[in-house]
């Protein structure tokens, strides 16, 4: 986390980390390295699809999508992740999610889902069914529509 590469992003990895430190010493918490792992943000993980951070560990976070289709790259993984982060902050915002303007518009919604089944599928396609006995974003996109 100290190469000189890294001063682009300045040591945004080993920031992080030296936050979350910080944070379990004042709350008393012994650090270990799966309460570290645990108290890292969205960013810190899609972070790994920067250029930056990918080249210096070799590629290893595109293994996790071993059923993506080949067209996917580092790229376009980090880019649906980003937007999936954005959306993310939207929400933990309160900032609107469903409007264009004045206009009632959920296509954002939808296309955040649809990011979000894409990614997953390409973990593990076998957990699809699982999430979508629990998704009820499309009842609610229409109760939302028929406003």
């Amino acid at each position: 986390m100290r190469d000189a590469s890294l001063n682009q992003s300045n040591y945004f990895l080993r920031n992080s980390v030296i936050k979350s430190e910080g944070k379990l010493v004042r709350r008393g918490i012994p650090i270990t390295s799966g309460k570290l792992i645990a108290d890292q943000t969205f960013g810190f993980w899609i972070s790994f699809f920067l250029r930056h951070h990918y080249s210096l560990i070799n590629g290893q976070p595109i293994q996790i999508f071993a059923h993506k289709p080949h067209i996917e790259d580092r790229a376009s993984l980090y880019s649906k992740l980003d937007h999936i982060r954005n959306f993310r902050n939207r929400v933990n915002h309160c900032e609107p999610i469903c409007f264009n303007g004045s206009t009632i518009n959920c296509s954002e919604i939808l296309r955040i889902r649809a990011i979000l089944y894409d990614l997953l599928g390409w973990i593990e396609p076998d957990l699809i069914p699982f999430f979508k006995k629990m998704d009820n974003v499309q009842r609610k996109v229409i109760n939302v529509m028929n406003i």
